[in-house]
């Protein structure tokens, strides 16, 4: 079996399986039965592209690879200043 990612817009948003007879040409085999778009092939056990691709993960197309994305810094609650009397 070999997995494949679509990419939109650098994002990650699916991920599917398709039969090892495919693995050559995945995208254009994924294509022909009318799933568009983008598709990079990702392996289960992160031989290639250096991990295995996820739903909201970024593909970095210059350096070929799958990158967990960063979380943002949760913005500090807003607290009121207590003056004791």
């Amino acid at each position: 079996m070999a997995h494949f990612a679509k990419i939109e817009n650098g994002i990650v948003t699916n991920v599917v399986v398709v039969g090892d007879d495919h693995e050559h040409d995945g995208q254009a085999f994924l294509n022909s039965i009318g799933l568009d778009g983008t598709w990079v092939q990702t392996s289960f056990n992160a031989r290639i592209r250096g991990k295995f691709a996820g739903i909201g993960d970024i593909y970095d197309s210059v350096n070929d690879v799958f990158v967990q994305p960063i979380p943002e810094e949760p913005e500090a609650p807003e607290t009121e200043e207590v003056v004791p009397e």
